[in-house]
């Protein structure tokens, strides 16, 4: 879809940023209209992570003239295999603060506006209000939908992108012109894996966050096909690309014919959160276990997560199977089963297929192997 630039150009470049900005410019589509447009732009990225450090890194050197951060987050070792904005230095500093200096260290003309908390409902629109456009680096629902709703309230565009193993997708949400997140997802997805549970290919967030920035690019100088009402597919096995069309959904509660979405919601966790849950802490799942409760233990988790550490006494039976039904006849009736896997994510969306196939007597470990390593076992590897 062709539209207008979202940007009007800036007057004057200097000399020092002609020179910088010179194998851009030169590129007729944009010339110095172009690059001016970029300069007077405002872009906003949630997250700067595996998608938000290319799309940081690129947008700075393209010369957009104001970069928000939002990231409340510090530097963990396991981040480094896909952030790329980050070095082993960095470990236990501030995000937000390590990707200001990188970014201002390639580019001293952009200014940088770092927002150290979590995206909230509190917040999310005094935040958004002051940008020509949001970019979308985060790996939670509910987070998205946080985003998407605000977009869709402020009437501004989103750029949107997800990486998971070996897949990317990426797309143009924008309730002026065409289709909102909403449309695609309705409702939340019920596996609500994200890269730190199921794992991701570190170069896959250069592909998908370098056409975040692409996009973001076109939508400001006015150039080429925007991916509004198209959601473009990446499959890394296969090195190939798809695109799929995107329509906006006429019953959508944000942007449909009728809206109902006139305010956020309050608690986008809980909407996220399948329903009907049973939790267990691992206090209380130690606690059954030195009191001799019988219980069915079940880690949820893949062969390779459960040989690096794992639960004692659990039965390793991966979440594919408990979805398709496959593993479903291992499950007792008679007795209580308790479902866990690392974070507490993939063991949450287990337990609700669980409960869904008649196991009403299941639950699920609240943080999984990772609360159970912090609180109980300390000695456990983590990862």
């Amino acid at each position: 879809m062709n539209i207008p630039p979202l940007i009007d150009t800036a007057l004057t470049l200097s000399d020092d940023e002609m020179r910088r900005y010179s194998r851009q410019t030169v590129i007729p589509d944009i010339a110095l209209e172009g690059q001016g447009r970029l300069k007077n732009a405002k872009i906003v990225c949630v997250g700067a992570g595996g998608l938000g450090s290319p799309i940081l890194m690129y947008l700075a050197s393209a010369g957009v003239g104001t970069i928000g951060i939002v990231e409340f987050d510090t530097v963990d070792e396991s981040n480094l295999q896909r952030q790329i904005i980050y070095s082993n230095s960095d470990v236990g500093k501030s995000k937000a603060e390590i990707a200001k200096k990188k970014i201002s260290e390639i580019n001293p003309f952009v200014k940088i506006v770092t927002h150290q908390f979590k995206l909230s409902s509190s917040n999310v629109m005094e935040i958004f209000k002051d940008y020509d456009l949001i970019i979308d680096g985060t790996d939670n629902f509910a987070t998205r939908y946080l985003i998407n709703d605000a977009c869709v309230l402020l009437k501004k565009p989103l750029i949107w992108g997800s990486v998971l193993r070996f897949d990317g997708q990426a797309s143009v949400f924008w309730s002026q012109h065409g289709p909102c997140y909403r449309c695609l997802h309705p409702t939340p997805p019920t596996d609500s894996s994200n890269c730190s549970e199921a794992g991701v290919l570190g170069v896959l967030c250069a592909s998908i966050g370098s056409i975040q920035a692409t996009e973001a690019i076109k939508l400001i100088t006015g150039i080429g096909e925007s991916l509004i009402g198209s959601l473009i597919t990446f499959d890394a096995l296969l090195m190939k690309f798809s695109s799929l069309k995107l329509s906006k959904d006429p019953n959508c509660i944000a942007c449909g014919e009728n809206p109902t979405l006139h305010t956020l919601l309050e608690d986008y966790e809980g909407f996220c959160q399948p329903p009907s849950l049973s939790e267990i802490s691992v206090h209380e799942l130690k606690s059954k276990m030195e009191n001799g409760a019988e219980f069915y233990l079940v880690d949820v988790r893949e062969p390779h997560e459960f040989e690096i550490v794992k639960i004692p006494g659990g039965e390793l039976i991966p979440l594919a199977g408990i979805l398709d039904g496959s593993a479903l006849s291992k499950m007792p009736f008679d007795k209580d089963i308790i479902v866990y896997c690392r974070s507490g994510k993939r063991s949450a969306t287990a337990l609700a297929a669980l409960k869904v196939a008649g196991f009403k007597r299941s639950t699920h470990v609240v943080g999984g192997v990772l609360a159970w390593a912090q609180e109980i076992d300390p000695t456990c590897t983590v990862y």
